[in-house]
């Protein structure tokens, strides 16, 4: 969980859209969630790359490490706003069995804009995003049981999803996968997920706010015991 007294009064979510259809359901997805941590009392930000002309390009003086590496304005908003989260969230649908280029340019430009080969290997915390929690909603076309028949769906979870809550030593806040997502979706199961959307939204919430609590109790049990 990030640390901060400015911001102690509230819980940031950061949800990042990877899908070039504003109509599109993983558009639904996000405004689901972010709809259901408002509701929670919780502050939300959601960050739709196509819609901000995000470009997942990772170029030779950005790389980290490069002597020449210094971070362009675009990375180091995004930067900003992930220092403020609790929450770092994905929302994507699965292309050929994998996340949308412009999400994995999300992570090789921003998530990974201070991390090292070196700090890799060595399991050197990322200062951003340490501690944070990381979900993720994904779609596809296909069954998640034809997914897991090509051993896509396996290759997904390893070296997209334990990959990075490894070497960025984030907690795990789950992957919600829906499958046969497609156009003129059958509306009652478009509620039906919309619904596991905002049940999930709402854990992450809970889980936070008791972990926040949590933390909360126990300084003011070490301020008491200090005082005594």
């Amino acid at each position: 969980m990030a640390h901060g007294t400015s911001r102690a009064q509230s819980l940031r979510h950061v949800v990042v859209l990877g899908h070039p259809s504003p109509d599109s359901f993983n558009h639904a997805i996000a405004e689901r969630y972010c709809e259901a941590v408002r509701a929670r009392g919780q502050e939300v930000v959601l960050r739709d790359l196509y819609a901000l002309d995000f470009d997942p390009r990772l170029r030779a003086e950005h790389r980290p490490g490069s002597v020449s590496n210094h971070l362009s304005s675009d990375v180091s908003r995004e930067l900003g706003l992930l220092r403020e989260a609790d929450v770092v969230v994905f929302v994507y649908p699965l292309w050929f069995g994998m996340p949308p280029a412009i999400i994995k340019g999300y992570v090789d430009r921003v998530l990974g804009a201070a991390l090292t080969p070196d700090a890799i290997v060595h399991n050197v915390p990322d200062a951003v995003l340490n501690g944070r929690t990381f979900a993720t909603f994904s779609t596809s076309a296909t069954t998640r049981a034809w997914l897991e028949e090509q051993g896509q769906w396996q290759s997904l979870h390893q070296a997209f999803d334990r990959y990075l809550l490894s070497i960025f030593a984030m907690a795990d806040g789950g992957h919600t996968h829906f499958e046969a997502v497609v156009e003129n979706l059958n509306p009652q199961y478009a509620r039906e997920m919309l619904e596991t959307v905002e049940h999930n939204a709402r854990k992450i919430c809970s889980t936070l706010a008791a972990a926040r609590h949590a933390i909360g109790a126990q300084r003011a049990i070490g301020t008491f015991a200090i005082a005594e």
